[in-house]
């Protein structure tokens, strides 16, 4: 019992640096059009990532707990592997202010854990490939419904001073990060109650059937919200103020249409990632206003870590489930 607790302490370390790796993406473009201070944009987004789970079911835990990998062959050691890789990966891209997906990084460690003990024949491909497309389809959609509702907005106000504008969007913003928020709690906080319940499923304590508990749900939603809370500022900078310059219709639309694919990608049950979502819809809006405008060797660098998340995660999974299997001799 000891172990148990020890790796849902993990998760939770996990579901905590989630969160402030991920900070970025809820407060980026609130922060950068100066709607809000950091230090009240991270607590309005903490509070919308806790409250999450009320609004959401638990599709994606349920992906993430029986369906990247066969629940059958999960012990402590692939449990505690996956969470190694995912977290070690989080941190030196976090070091180095890059928004890479603690999704894509939680999955990457489940592979590699999971393959090091049971080989491919383990791995849930229909599972996998959804989350691959969306790979490739979150900054897609984001992008062209954040570049969508622009051009529609400044069609409907163009007979609107920009002053005018500008203020009623301010206030507006707090709604689309709110909404974007919401989003962000109740896809990502999911996956750490996921990897929890397949813990508990694979030690016994779940009655023989996989289910989340709630207390897993509401230590997973209060993990996520602190860590949002501590802020992930070297990735804020990043994203709100590298990629392109932002004014609050603009970070408005941006965060707008990130809430929907996130609402959307949450309801399929798909592990989506609201770093690949939010850079998709910011590179829209940006692109839409003035493509010049867009840093586009600053996106180019954000994209080789979403291509290197998946495989550097599995590595470090691979290699941590190898020296603890060796630590067990």
């Amino acid at each position: 019992m000891a172990v148990v607790i020890s790796i849902v302490v993990i998760a939770l370390v996990f579901d905590y640096i989630n969160g402030f790796h991920d900070a970025a993406n809820s407060i980026a473009t609130v922060v950068s059009t100066r709607v809000l201070s950091p230090r009240m944009a991270v607590a309005w987004a903490a509070f919308f990532n806790f409250v999450a789970f009320i609004f959401f079911p638990l599709h994606v835990a349920n992906t993430i707990g029986k369906g990247i990998i066969d629940p059958s062959i999960v012990d402590n050691t692939v449990v505690a592997s996956a969470l190694i890789g995912a977290i070690g990966w989080n941190l030196i891209t976090w070091w180095y202010g890059i928004p890479s997906s603690s999704s894509h990084a939680l999955m990457g460690g489940l592979i590699g854990a999971g393959m090091s003990k049971g080989g491919s024949s383990i791995l849930g491909w229909a599972k996998i490939t959804q989350t691959a497309v969306f790979i490739i389809l979150s900054p897609i959609i984001g992008m062209l419904v954040g570049g969508a509702l622009l051009v529609a907005v400044a069609w409907i106000l163009r007979r609107f001073t920009p002053g005018k504008v500008d203020r009623w969007f301010r206030r507006l913003q707090l709604v689309s990060a709110a909404l974007f928020s919401l989003g962000h709690g109740g896809n990502d906080a999911q996956k750490t109650m996921g990897i929890i319940a397949v813990l508990l499923y694979a030690n016994g304590l779940t009655g023989g059937a996989f289910v989340v508990p709630f207390w897993v749900v509401l230590v997973c939603a209060l993990a996520m919200g602190l860590g949002t809370l501590s802020g992930g500022w070297r990735i804020v900078r990043t994203m709100g103020m590298s990629l392109t310059k932002l004014k609050p219709v603009q970070g408005f639309c941006a965060e707008t249409g990130g809430a929907a694919m996130l609402f959307l990608a949450t309801a399929m049950g798909v592990p989506v990632s609201t770093t690949h979502t939010i850079t998709g819809a910011i590179v829209g809006v940006g692109w839409v206003t003035r493509p010049s405008g867009v840093r586009w060797a600053v996106a180019l660098r954000i994209v080789w870590a979403w291509l290197l998340t998946i495989q550097s995660a599995a590595l470090i999974a691979a290699a941590s489930y190898y020296a603890l299997r060796a630590f067990q001799r």
